[in-house]
């Protein structure tokens, strides 16, 4: 730099060189891999029916359920282990665990959701009556009050509550999201026009709702009120999905049939992660939640990522 030129020159020609690195560096951000380096897809475990509802306890562990089966399974993250956690559940579907370390489980055959609270007690927290008619709750999310948002699902075939007709429509029509009052003692639809809702997701900071739509190959964002109502509808990306997933970066996790699809919280896809078997949901698991543990068929899988899953509803209680 000549010691002649002028200050003017020197604060545009520095100017000119941010404007020039900024959008390369936002690119890079955007585009940086979510999967640790090196790391590849392991399949732990084999051999279930239907494999569904990953969540991760306190500690890392992951409760699953084994939806045909009717059972829930645990993985211990330190050995890889799988064992048992209960049998006869319903045909268990999503899980969760709440800010105090209980399970919330969607009882799919039993038209309900219950909550486990670990040392052997189950409480009922939403069931069909004369104004709710469920068919088969399938997913859930719980937001920071410790309201509870869950999905309603045709199932398409016989058994218990499983197979009634109809569905679709507001309240007592089934087929939507519900919402759990955060004292338990209310539910009511918060959607009346969606077709097949199936996994759904909040943001960490409970102001946002993302909500596929699996018949409706969309998946929606909406924006929560105070009261837990939904507002804002509007379309974040053109397909729906199974199971979803949030990372500490905002990025979304669909499932399609040849794997994991990940986008960025602007709606622009980013990563595709192919699974050998059709994907049905997944969760941030691990000591570090940077294990992404994937529930596909009769089969589950760990994949190391280089991103740790946004903040649960036991993370915010610690």
């Amino acid at each position: 730099m000549s010691p002649r030129q002028p200050l003017s020159t020197i604060f545009l020609s520095a100017l000119y060189v941010v404007f020039l690195l900024c959008p390369a560096t936002v690119n890079a951000q955007e585009k940086a891999d979510v999967i640790a380096q090196g790391a590849t897809l392991k399949e732990v475990k084999a051999g279930f029916t239907f494999t569904e509802g990953p969540a991760a306890d306190a500690e890392g562990n992951v409760y699953f359920s084994d939806v045909r089966g009717g059972g829930i399974y645990k993985w211990n993250y330190k050995d890889g282990n799988i064992s048992r956690y209960r049998e006869h559940t319903g045909q268990p579907n999503g899980l969760m665990f709440d800010q105090k370390g209980r399970l919330v489980i969607c009882e799919m055959d039993n038209n309900r959701l219950t909550l486990d609270d670990m040392k052997g007690k189950t409480t009922v927290l939403a069931e069909s009556s004369d104004s709710i008619k469920l068919n088969s709750p399938n997913d859930l999310w719980i937001d920071p009050k410790g309201g509870i948002y869950f999905s309603d699902w045709l199932r398409g075939r016989g058994g218990k509550g499983g197979g009634r007709k109809g569905g679709g429509g507001g309240e007592g029509g089934g087929l939507q999201i519900y919402y759990i009052s955060p004292d338990k003692k209310g539910l009511a639809p918060v959607t009346n026009d969606l077709i097949g809702p199936n996994g759904l997701i909040g943001t960490p900071d409970g102001k946002s709702l993302y909500v596929a739509d699996a018949r409706g190959r969309t998946t929606w964002r909406y924006n929560i009120q105070a009261d837990g109502t939904l507002t804002g509808k509007k379309s974040f990306c053109g397909q729906g999905s199974d199971g979803m997933a949030l990372d500490e970066h905002g990025n979304v996790y669909l499932t399609d049939r040849a794997g994991l699809v990940v986008y960025n919280s602007k709606g622009q896809k980013i990563k595709d992660i192919p699974v050998p078997a059709s994907p049905t949901n997944m969760t941030f698991a691990g000591k570090e939640r940077k294990t992404l543990f994937i529930t596909a068929r009769t089969s589950v899988y760990t994949l190391e990522m280089a991103v740790r899953g946004a903040p649960s509803p036991l993370d915010r209680a610690r």
